[in-house]
């Protein structure tokens, strides 16, 4: 297969205020007081942990926050946006602004990979059954079938105002959790947190440093033992976002493992020599968008990435048990598996 190529200017770094991306702010002290809080969303086990007085106050926020977007985000929920968008024989269809913000920020970023990222996918993704866990390899002909009818390019969307062709559907899972992180720590900061730290499955997301000023230790999951740990990263007021094959797949009858991230080229599991994309970033829609898209895209994808753009770092694991790292994470990533690793060379 053909590696997808891509460039991402650093015009990224001009959009955040469309992302809903939260300005962080420098605190000198911080109440040591922490409460933490799980929730189960969108079908993912949250942590959250927040530090100071106010720590109660906000986590219930957070919580209230993440189940109205759960509301409106969810493929499957009939009273969810996006079930109105799927379901609307190419109506146009109001909807709120956290969907209009994700739809064109997905939009944008397919824009930006040439298509590897594409939220049209939801009925090839149904084929297959990553959605139902009724998983199959499909029928080439039905295949082919859907993936005419995939297309970023025939979403519409003016202001709040959305419009499919009638075939036409969406689906923003990979995109929902780390808009979700950002507004986490949006609501966080509102009510008065400065130092907290959440999980969203594969989406971990920081605010601040941890009380005493030290840096957050986030470890990045071994892709071929899940269970393990590969490497642990330093971070304060960034997101670290991973898109893994080994997050939800099946194996055939005949020993073939298909994963759940799809190639929009030809509908099959995106297969470019990586296992594993980490993308580490101040906002966590782009980091969330970018990791499924530079899964896609491979190796040379993300260091065209790199080379174009230096606001987002990247740990990328290869089929060959190969670690490679963006040079600007070098003096905050510890290699804890035993594999070899080396720093992303860049012309």
């Amino acid at each position: 297969m053909v590696k997808k190529m891509f460039v991402l200017t650093a015009a990224l770094s001009g959009i955040l205020l469309i992302s809903g991306c939260s300005q962080k702010k420098t605190v000198s002290e911080v109440d040591m007081t922490s409460k933490s809080r799980d929730v189960f969303a969108m079908d993912t086990f949250m942590n959250m942990k927040a530090y100071g007085s106010s720590a109660d106050i906000a986590l219930s926020e957070a919580e209230k926050r993440i189940l109205q977007l759960e509301e409106v985000l969810s493929v499957t929920r009939d009273t969810s946006d996006i079930w109105a968008v799927d379901h609307s024989d190419g109506s146009e269809i109001e909807v709120s602004d956290d969907t209009a913000i994700i739809i064109k920020k997905a939009i944008e970023m397919g824009n930006r990979t040439h298509g590897s990222l594409d939220i049209t996918l939801y009925p090839v993704l149904k084929e297959w059954g990553f959605t139902t866990g009724d998983y199959k390899v499909p029928d080439d002909k039905k295949l082919q079938g859907l993936l005419r009818e995939v297309d970023y390019k025939k979403v519409s969307i003016q202001g709040n105002t959305v419009k499919l062709p009638k075939s036409t559907e969406i689906d923003l899972g990979a995109l929902a959790k780390g808009y979700t992180g950002d507004e986490i720590m949006r609501t966080m900061e509102e009510n008065g947190v400065s130092s907290a730290i959440v999980s969203l499955g594969g989406n971990v997301q920081a605010l601040g440093t941890k009380p005493d000023g030290s840096k957050w230790k986030v470890s990045v999951r071994d892709p071929f033992a899940p269970d393990t740990d590969m490497c642990i990263i330093e971070i304060n007021d960034k997101a670290v976002i991973t898109s893994g094959n080994y997050e939800r797949y099946f194996t055939a009858d005949d020993g073939t493992v298909y994963w759940h991230i799809l190639d929009p080229e030809d509908g099959y599991p995106a297969d470019n020599g990586l296992v594993s994309v980490t993308v580490i970033g101040d906002c966590g829609l782009d980091c969330d968008a970018l990791s499924t898209a530079i899964f896609v895209a491979g190796y040379d994808g993300a260091k065209e990435l790199l080379e174009t753009d230096p606001s987002f770092e990247l740990i990328l694991v290869t089929d060959d048990r190969k670690i490679y790292y963006s040079e600007g994470i070098a003096d905050s990533f510890t290699n804890i598996s035993g594999m070899e690793a080396e720093v992303i060379s860049l012309d």
